[in-house]
């Protein structure tokens, strides 16, 4: 078995069982359930539970659609064959962490149903999974090649090879030290929004990277 088939194993594998799993607790599931929290891991939001229960499985189908569409959507000298296995990594990843995210919320919104949620911080472990996620993502950015789908997309990346691949690396580094270590921070009990700031500065450095760096390659001549 190739790694893509195994890329591709998996993330089906993943959706269905989601699927099915939710399918299966649906019938016990009240009318409305919890469906959103604040930043204090408290519900503020009620919901269907077919929309609480069924959503994001439904989004995970799309997704798995969706990437498969997106090679064949792709123009020519953008083409996602380039990089395919670490797209389907990709891939594999974004299921995986929505997965996790929705069993995360079911299992919350259970809790807080059997009056049992008290001291359970759910902010804190949304964020942590979605740190790792990242991180693993970010892992594999510097193998991402040019395209109009995966990866840090704005003009100057575009525009050159070498500024793509550049600001790649970067974001390379930049996510996953950034995901750690907000992911540290909330282990460590520090306030969410100094994590969320850390994974926000992490994330949105690479664009300024891209820029900074065409702008001082075009002044010279170098592109």
């Amino acid at each position: 078995m190739t790694r893509a088939r195994m890329y591709w194993g998996i993330a089906i594998g993943l959706t269905v069982a989601t699927c099915v799993v939710s399918a299966l607790l649906y019938p016990s599931m009240p009318a409305k359930i919890p469906t959103h929290w604040n930043i204090r891991g408290e519900v503020d939001g009620y919901g269907s539970r077919v929309v609480g229960v069924m959503l994001l499985p439904a989004t995970m189908v799309g997704l798995l659609a969706m990437f498969r569409l997106l090679p064949w959507l792709s123009p020519k000298d953008f083409e996602i064959d380039k990089f395919r296995e670490t797209y389907l990594f990709i891939m594999l990843t974004v299921i995986a962490m929505f997965s996790y995210i929705h069993f995360v919320a079911l299992y919350t919104a259970w809790r807080h149903l059997a009056g049992t949620d008290k001291g359970l911080d759910v902010g804190r472990l949304l964020l942590g999974g979605l740190f790792l996620f990242l991180a693993l993502i970010g892992n594999v950015m510097g193998k991402v090649r040019r395209n109009f789908y995966v990866g840090v997309r704005v003009p100057w990346t575009l525009a050159s090879d070498r500024i793509w691949n550049d600001t790649h690396r970067f974001a390379a580094w930049t996510m996953v030290s950034g995901n750690l270590l907000g992911f540290v921070l909330l282990i460590l009990g520090l306030p969410i929004v100094l994590a969320i700031g850390v994974m926000l500065v992490s994330m949105l450095s690479p664009i300024v990277y891209s820029f900074v760096h065409y702008k001082a390659l075009e002044r010279r001549g170098a592109l």
